[in-house]
């Protein structure tokens, strides 16, 4: 059983490693959508406090068109995070599936072994009370 035990155990971290870096993209895409967000939220508020002061009607059209492409830019990093999200369920379904398998074989393992050292234990006792029993009968 120690060679599935090995390969189960490779498997179970092999599937935390992924499901690490699956966190790791969904946190990166997470600060990407929040910087994007926030560099919208900047430039809206300096564009209106400029705005205040007069502004030709093109600076207006090409505000308008560069928030439309930042609103475009953001909506599409929301689909990043959210496809980030399901890998992360994903990876996390995996990794708990692999460590059920690492726990369920380990039990079994440690039942064998009990049962073995059990066994040993009885076969140790029973030979230690043979020779006492050969150690008290009287000789002729």
């Amino acid at each position: 059983m120690a060679p599935v035990q090995q390969v189960l155990g490779r498997k179970e971290k092999d599937r935390a490693v992924e499901l690490g870096e699956a966190r790791s993209r969904l946190a990166a895409s997470e600060t990407k959508l929040h910087d994007l967000e926030q560099y919208r939220l900047d430039y809206e508020q300096a564009f209106q406090k400029r705005a205040r002061g007069g502004q030709p009607v093109r600076a207006l059209r090409d505000f308008q068109v560069f928030l439309a492409r930042l609103d475009q830019a953001i909506q599409q990093q929301r689909q990043i995070v959210a496809a980030a999200q399901n890998d992360v369920s994903g990876h996390s379904a995996l990794w708990q599936s692999a460590a059920r398998q690492v726990k369920a074989v380990d039990s079994v393992v440690d039942r064998w072994q009990g049962e073995e050292r059990r066994a040993e234990d009885r076969r140790e006792q029973k030979e230690t009370d043979e020779r006492a029993q050969r150690g008290a009968r009287p000789r002729t």
